[in-house]
């Protein structure tokens, strides 16, 4: 079963845009783009009869369902199995962002790279729950605390705006959400995507909300039910606890549909039964909605699939607009969905006629489910054929007819919906598949156990001006004869792709018949790369611009290739069609496909992406890698381009690749002039064959998940800093679950050593000043539990041992005094939020740098997770913060004494801040990493006898 993402009569993708109130929005005209599943291969409950069951229950029945989610992971993937695989509902997800500001436990992508990441994991997810999936511009900027807040930093028509249009391009009958615009949600954005679910079912129907969408071909839609999952949280006699303040908050909930207050917890309309197994497709609803989420390893390391087991999700019923009771049995009660259902958008003097032909199409659904035999799935093909042929039929006589023109419009909807599942249903019942992957041109390979044509590897990009073969393979798997009418080849990446087809493979194919059609393609000199339609300048912005407006709205930009079939069979024609894809051979998982991308024939990157020059340098390195996507040999230059009076050696660096897939790592003294207190930045610039190349891209990914690729200019932003370190220090660094802080030691003059597993257990760790253990360590490094004892012997003979934030792994008293993060440890969000120094005059804040409030200034995103609830009184408390009524925090930068050396705990989110190259957190770690030799604090000294004492 292929789920097309974006499908319908309101494919529009011709942008025209409007300003309310100084937010820029976009609506959209009909267009032939369309977001095509890119997965090579259906899984196995969208294979064969498995497939064929669920689109028969979806042929059957004109039910729709969206649901509105605030991150990805935050659906509730067994309900939308349930409904989609289930009841046969057309389901949509809608999640408002990409997940930016979350954790990563698979890679060391943060921010925009890592919702690039998130994306394609969300994808995958949504491969197993069977839904359409859409998103708006708006980005996860780190954990909010309130509505009001992520309103504020949104823009609620902004955030209003997307979900209205996807509302309005999808049509559902019901909308649903995770989360229900309350504190009970969790945090700001939870909030947010549930009130904005319950906001869009009010307004969407107004044609005077957003009225560029109604201008730009969209009509206004009247969704009939909403619906919000009753809140996670236990309601006391304390009231609510909201986790995000930490308070206890009164027990009612806004109801924003009706615009006003439910005292108490919303009340159960309706449990779904997503622990109801499903024999056709071998497992539950849960197990199967657990696998989805599985594929979102970023934030979950990979999740056990559940035991079966009666469970369910409970829904509260906010508004209807038709009749309803407190306890349902289906989010449709009420609605008639019955294909008949289709004519009450007609006037009611109109309905009766097509009520007719709706019943009739009907009846022949109803044949073709009773006599589906999944052991001859081809049995009923004749009969699916006859049933496109009356949708197609119904289809245009819609399309002729004088009715009202919405009434148009929205059974045109519906019935385009019904072709589609025809098309799906025919293609299982047939056992038709189509294949399509770039191919060195060759002649079909078999080996002693059969076909071998997708074995060899291929180039996963090409590049504008290359030309190269596409294999297409067309197979009849069935019983019945069938005509294979036309094969094609498409771009979607823009005008002047040369497309020649190597001889014709049309004609009649009989059962188990195969067929290959080889063609060339020659890619346009200014071919459109893959690449994320949107970007944003920085960090800040919280929002993407939208680069390429036709895509408003889609996961991605689509692939650059599609492959299309048209085959002929009792009158009617099945369409096929397939991404192209290539073969990638990964090393245990064999031959893998992936799509086709359009790359730069040259990509660099600069590395990292920001930091700092301090004031007195007179040098410092810049390394630039340079990737050759050209398929052979490639030699140029490289130069930077330099603020004024700056210089680097050397000016220009040649550089020579001999194959595709080839990178080479240049590095540039850059020699500053006169470094001042702002911010520069440095470009490089790559020439080739007559062109330059100032981007670069990096393929987002990990095994198992498909990559996609994330561009970046390749620009260096770094500011003069006045800061100083002691001299000479040796680090080390304990690499937790991905960070580029080590990375930013370099800005420092500091080339940290990784420490292995076995550098841990047994090496020499007194060679270090510092040794330093990145993100949530202990949760990924398991040999710091075992040999913890080593990092505590090597503090207490005069070593420095600084951990930065942690989760409830490390929740065990690893320090050498006890301390708790007590089950949810606090955050502070807000990256402006105050900061008190506790204590000026203390060693750590005096030397080498002087700190001051200052070095807090311009933070990005937060302030740090992971802060110390409670801590022994033998570590120091430096700071103290807060957000907006919450408590003071004093548990983000805590330190001891301990024997000759030190102890240090800091919740700051480091790992944001310094590859951002905000200055304030190199002068805070310059001293961190100096603490050895701090003279006041006389580290590698005997400490006072009763410090000794209380040392052991």
């Amino acid at each position: 079963m292929r789920f097309d993402l974006f499908r319908g009569p309101t494919l529009g993708l011709l942008i025209s845009s409007l300003c309310l109130n100084g937010t820029c929005v976009f609506a959209q005209q009909p267009d032939p783009y369309r977001y095509q599943s890119a997965f090579a291969r259906p899984l196995p409950i969208d294979r064969g009869s498995a497939a064929l069951s669920q689109s028969l229950r979806k042929l059957h029945t004109r039910a729709s369902l969206a649901m509105v989610v605030a991150h990805p992971d935050d659906e509730d993937g067994a309900m939308l199995t349930y409904e989609g695989r289930g009841q046969g509902v057309d389901t949509t997800l809608l999640t408002l962002t990409r997940g930016e500001g979350g954790q990563n436990d698979m890679t060391s992508h943060y921010w925009d790279q890592l919702g690039t990441l998130r994306t394609q994991e969300l994808l995958a997810a949504g491969n197993y729950y069977g839904v359409h999936q859409y998103f708006t511009r708006i980005t996860d900027y780190g954990f909010s605390k309130t509505i009001e807040e992520a309103l504020k930093t949104w823009g609620k028509d902004r955030v209003l705006y997307d979900v209205v249009r996807v509302i309005r391009m999808e049509r559902p009958l019901v909308v649903t959400s995770t989360f229900v615009g309350n504190v009970s949600d969790g945090h700001g954005h939870h909030q947010v995507s549930g009130a904005m679910a319950q906001e869009a079912y009010k307004v969407a129907s107004d044609p005077n909300v957003f009225p560029d969408q109604i201008k730009a071909g969209l009509l206004p839609w009247t969704p009939l039910k909403v619906y919000g999952r009753v809140p996670f949280a236990r309601i006391t006699e304390q009231g609510v606890y909201d986790y995000a303040t930490g308070h206890w908050e009164p027990a009612h909930f806004r109801d924003y549909a009706n615009d006003t207050w439910i005292e108490g917890a919303p009340k159960t309309t309706l449990e779904i039964p997503t622990g109801a197994y499903n024999p056709v497709l071998g497992s539950s609803y849960m197990q199967i909605g657990r696998e989805g989420l599985n594929e979102q390893k970023s934030q979950n390391g990979g999740i056990a699939i559940p035991l079966p087991r009666s469970t369910s999700s409970p829904y509260h019923l906010y508004a209807s607009r038709v009749t309803s009771s407190e306890k349902e049995s289906s989010f449709f009660d009420g609605i008639d969905i019955t294909l008949a259902g289709i004519a009450s958008y007609a006037p009611e003097a109109q309905q009766a006629p097509w009520r007719e032909k709706l019943n009739a199409l009907n009846a022949t659904i109803e044949t073709a489910i009773r006599d589906f035999n999944a052991s001859n799935p081809s049995a009923i093909a004749p009969t699916l054929a006859k049933g496109l042929a009356q949708t197609n039929a119904l289809l245009d006589e819609v399309n002729k007819s004088s009715l009202p023109a919405e009434a148009r419009y929205n059974m045109a909807h519906e019935l385009q919906v019904k072709q589609s599942q025809f098309n799906d249903a025919l293609q299982q019942s047939l056992g038709l598949s189509l294949l399509a992957n770039t191919s060195d041109g060759g002649t079909q390979r078999s080996g002693p156990f059969g076909d071998m044509s997708i074995q060899t590897p291929t180039s996963q990009n090409v590049i504008p001006g290359q030309t190269f073969n596409v294999a297409v393979h067309v197979a009849n798997q069935g019983t019945e004869p069938v005509s294979l009418s036309d094969v094609q080849v498409k771009s979607q990446a823009g005008r002047g792709w040369t497309i020649t087809p190597k001889g014709s493979i049309t004609g009649a194919m009989a059962p188990s018949d195969a067929r290959d059609q080889l063609v060339e393609v020659a890619v346009p000199g200014d071919a459109e790369l893959t690449k994320p339609y949107f970007s944003r300048p920085n960090l800040e912005q919280s929002y993407y611009n939208i680069d390429d407006l036709r895509f408003l709205n889609l996961p991605n930009r689509p692939y650059p290739l599609l492959a299309e079939a048209t085959v002929a069979y009792h009158g009617i024609h099945i369409k096929l069609s397939g991404i192209v894809q290539t073969v990638h051979r990964i090393n245990g998982e064999g031959p893998v496909l992936e799509p086709l991308l359009v790359a730069p024939a040259i990509s660099l990157t600069v590395s990292p992406l920001a930091g700092i020059v301090p004031l007195m340098s007179t040098t410092f390195e810049l390394h630039v890698t340079l990737h050759s996507s050209v398929k052979g040999p490639a030699k140029g230059q490289v130069h930077l381009d330099l603020p004024k009076g700056w210089a680097s050696t050397p000016a220009i660096a040649d550089f020579a690749t001999a194959r595709e897939g080839e990178d080479q790592n240049l590095v540039f003294r850059v020699q500053p002039e006169s470094v001042q207190p702002k911010p520069y930045t440095i470009t490089a610039v790559a020439e080739f064959n007559g062109e330059k190349y100032t981007q670069g891209f990096e393929t987002v990914g990990y095994t198992g998940l498909r990559p996609y690729p994330y561009y970046r200019p390749a620009t260096y932003r770094t500011s003069g800093v006045d800061v100083k370190i002691a001299p000479n220090l040796k680090i080390g660094y304990i690499m937790g679950t991905g960070d580029d802080v080590a990375t930013s030691f370099e800005n420092l003059g500091i080339h940290p050593t990784f420490l292995s597993a076995q550098d841990i257990a047994t090496g020499d760790l007194s060679q270090f000043d510092a040794i330093v253990l990145g993100i949530r360590a202990y949760a990924a490094r398991p040999e710091l539990k075992t040999f913890n004892h080593r990092l505590l012997d090597y503090a207490k003979a005069g070593g420095t041992v600084i951990v930065q934030y942690q989760t409830q792994e490390y929740d065990h008293n690893y320090g050498p005094y006890p301390f708790s993060l007590s089950g949810d440890p606090e955050k502070v969000v807000e990256e402006d939020s105050k900061v008190l120094l506790l204590n000026p005059k203390d060693p750590v804040f005096n030397w080498p740098n002087k700190i001051t409030t200052a070095d807090f200034d311009n933070w990005v995103e937060e302030r740090g997770h992971g802060f110390m609830r409670t801590w022994d009184p033998h570590y120091v408390a430096l700071t103290e913060m807060h957000d907006v009524d919450q408590d003071p925090q004093k548990g983000g930068l805590l330190y001891t004494r301990y024997g000759k050396g030190a102890y240090v705990y800091m919740a700051y989110a480091f790992f944001r801040q310094m590859p951002d190259g905000v200055p304030g957190s190199f002068r805070i770690m310059a001293n961190l990493l100096s603490m050895a030799k701090n003279p006041d604090l006389a580290l590698g000294h005997d400490p006072t006898p009763d410090a000794v004492n209380a040392a052991q």
